[in-house]
């Protein structure tokens, strides 16, 4: 099993189980880099490339070892340090953290649904895509921020306000084009069956598209889980504690959060399943939780018949 601990500048790496030659213990993280150390890894053959999610920095050479054939998961930050702390790892550098990760990839490695950790291969396409997915919603909390500074702002000062609000909008217009037309040139087949569902519209087809590449490789528990919106029991003795959701893709939750809203008003089987809910006398949040996992579902089900489907020729 192999760790990587990635900065900016360089990654570290520790093995288990198999020799790890001194040179690829530390190599630069860049195109050179990554390539000697696939290379590398690949002579060594391991069972699991394990590495945290760190903002970017990890996303070019993931892709490059899956390229070269290995299995890679990609964790959140918060798993790879519980584990440091049940293992009373108290010191913290850049090839401790890496040996954390090798230690923990053995761990996940003998689970039963290990499958699940397994970052999917991404192609460059989706990749691109993720990265329009991001900037707009950048530009969305810029504009907002903008937006409120415009509220308080000073006479002298609110030209230059309403002059960046509108080049923001100018850019988000544009992004929103070019996500758009990036969708109907490589998603179109996969983006109109998920907008077939009354609820999700454009954006957050997209971003399903680009953040949740598991969508329709998962089952249903899983898919849940991996959003974030999967109910863990809280329970002790005989206390029975109230359920609650954690962990989860936050940006792709939150998506989903919104389309519910919509369904919930035009979607006729969750606007149902919601309304029984309420009728039942559950709050109205976890209504809509529950909504959002009847919702997820349901896509994770279109999308695992979408890529299960023959594709037949198109007729000239």
């Amino acid at each position: 099993m192999v760790g990587i601990d990635v900065a900016s500048e360089h990654v570290d790496v520790a093995a288990i189980g198999a020799e790890l030659p001194a040179a690829l213990a530390r190599v630069s993280n860049d195109a050179d880099g990554h390539s000697a150390l696939a290379e590398g890894l690949v002579r060594l053959a391991p069972g699991l490339v394990l590495m945290e999610a760190t903002g970017g920095y990890e996303a070019a050479l993931a892709c490059a070892l899956q390229a070269a054939g290995l299995r890679v998961s990609v964790i959140n930050p918060r798993m790879a340090r519980d584990f440091a702390r049940a293992m009373q790892r108290l010191a913290k550098t850049d090839r401790i953290d890496a040996a954390t990760l090798a230690e923990l990839a053995e761990v996940l490695a003998r689970r039963p649904d290990a499958e699940r950790f397994i970052r999917p291969l991404t192609e460059p396409e989706q990749q691109d895509l993720a990265a329009l997915v991001t900037r707009r919603r950048q530009l969305i909390t810029m504009q907002l921020s903008e937006r409120q500074r415009l509220r308080l702002a000073r006479p002298v000062a609110r030209p230059s306000i309403e002059a960046m609000i509108e080049a923001i909008k100018r850019q988000l217009d544009d992004v929103e084009a070019e996500m758009a037309r990036h969708v109907g040139q490589h998603h179109s087949a996969l983006a109109k069956v998920l907008q077939g569902v009354a609820g999700i519209g454009k954006v957050a087809a997209a971003t399903l598209i680009a953040e949740l590449p598991e969508l329709g490789r998962l089952n249903r528990r899983q898919i849940c889980a991996l959003v974030g919106v999967a109910p863990y029991a809280n329970d002790s003795g005989s206390s029975r504690g109230r359920r609650r959701i954690a962990g989860g893709r936050f940006e792709v939750r939150r998506t989903l959060y919104m389309a519910t809203l919509t369904a919930t008003r035009h979607n006729a089987p969750i606007r149902e399943f919601y309304e029984r809910l309420v009728t039942a006398g559950k709050l109205k949040k976890v209504a809509l939780i529950a909504c959002m996992r009847k919702l997820i579902t349901h896509l994770n089900a279109i999308a695992r018949d979408h890529l299960n489907a023959p594709h037949r020729p198109a007729i000239a």
